[in-house]
């Protein structure tokens, strides 16, 4: 296994950490931990540079690796879609650095707020803005919103909390568009009613300067927060394969997960484009650890020298997102759920994926004595 950090980080809790809700050790395991027992598993340290598959070798910034079979696996990273200035002024979530960059910022500017006598750069300070209306943005505006009415209202005596606001930025006409319109309803209703967050659909990001975040439809929102989750792309290394991508970077692969030109690479989760019922398939998570076992599947039908390979099938297990504390939606199939159960049923699943006892028990008791 060859990684550039030597952790495992469960991203989908990231915005926990960018609000100060998680530590940065109850979402990030070390992957020698994982693999302590297995014996046959060794663990390299390295950024992934390119290829070299005529020669079966993976290009690293601390030398070469040798393969039989190449699994391709490296996430994702943040699409701007070509907006430098945004892309140097606003913040990603796909990373724990950047989770960090942004708890520390957001503190930061509330220290500012709280000595400014300029109420116009008072209130900059204190305006966030999330940029997209899929489950990472819905839910870091609802942990922001958490985070600005529930706690610093408490702790900064002196500022005036009607100055801060929260925003949620949407180039289109809903929110959650993988979920039933119900639930996308009830999704902007807890936002707006209960968590206070303006909700700002058709509003697509033409520029921000660090100050003055700019809309197409001629609106400005002054900030200094803009936390952008608008979209992913694959990482820049596939690019090196020299094989054909699709417009987000991911690799065309064949049905057994393949690469058509170097059947000895695999490529799956948000490295991948597989098209099934004629499009692509998203990149999430349940994608990508079933495509993970067809995978494996494969390559040890290949070492037995089995050549009739399984094709996949994504089997949809549903989707759910949650709002905020005791707010989730949840649908799968025709089934749909909502509020504290849909909440509960949310915080299960993402118990029984992260890693390790210490961090199951350490994040089910801080979500419990959050919640009352």
């Amino acid at each position: 296994m060859v990684d550039r950090e030597k952790f495992h980080l469960f991203q989908p809790l990231l915005y926990q950490v960018s609000t100060s809700e998680l530590a940065e050790n109850e979402i990030a395991y070390p992957i020698r931990a994982f693999f302590r027992k297995n014996r046959n598993v060794e663990f390299f340290m390295a950024q992934a540079q390119g290829f070299a598959p005529d020669r079966k070798v993976l290009l690293t910034n601390h030398g070469e690796v040798p393969y039989d079979y190449l699994i391709l696996a490296a996430g994702a990273t943040t699409n701007f879609f070509g907006m430098k200035s945004v892309e140097e002024h606003s913040y990603g979530m796909k990373t724990l650095q950047e989770a960090i960059a942004i708890r520390n910022h957001v503190l930061h500017m509330f220290e500012r707020a709280n000595k400014c006598e300029d109420a116009d750069e008072r209130r900059r300070m204190l305006t966030f803005v999330c940029v997209g209306g899929g489950p990472t943005g819905i839910e870091s505006a609802g942990a922001l919103s958490e985070l600005v009415y529930g706690v610093m209202s408490q702790e900064y005596h002196h500022l005036d909390f009607s100055e801060a606001s929260v925003k949620l930025v949407e180039a289109m006409d809903k929110v959650l568009t993988m979920m039933p319109p119900p639930l996308q309803a009830e999704t902007i209703r807890v936002l707006t009613g209960e968590r206070h967050v303006d909700v700002l659909l058709n509003a697509q990001v033409m520029d921000y300067d660090g100050r003055d975040l700019k809309l197409k439809d001629g609106r400005v929102i002054p900030t200094k927060t803009v936390i952008w989750a608008a979209g992913v792309k694959a990482v820049p290394l596939l690019a090196e394969l020299g094989t054909p991508v699709d417009r987000a970077g991911r690799i065309v692969v064949q049905p057994t997960l393949q690469v058509r030109e170097y059947p000895e690479i695999f490529a799956l989760g948000d490295c991948a484009n597989f098209v099934q019922d004629g499009r692509p398939l998203a990149t999430i998570a349940p994608v990508a650890t079933q495509q993970a076992v067809v995978c494996t599947a494969n390559i040890k039908k290949l070492l037995r020298g089995d050549t009739a390979l399984t094709n996949f099938c994504y089997k949809d297990v549903g989707s759910m997102a949650t709002i905020c504390r005791g707010h989730a939606v949840v649908a799968m199939g025709s089934w749909q759920m909502k509020g504290f159960f849909a909440w509960l049923a949310w915080m299960v699943v993402h118990l029984m994926r992260l890693a390790g006892t210490y961090t199951n028990i350490t994040v089910a008791l801080k979500w419990f004595w959050n919640l009352v």
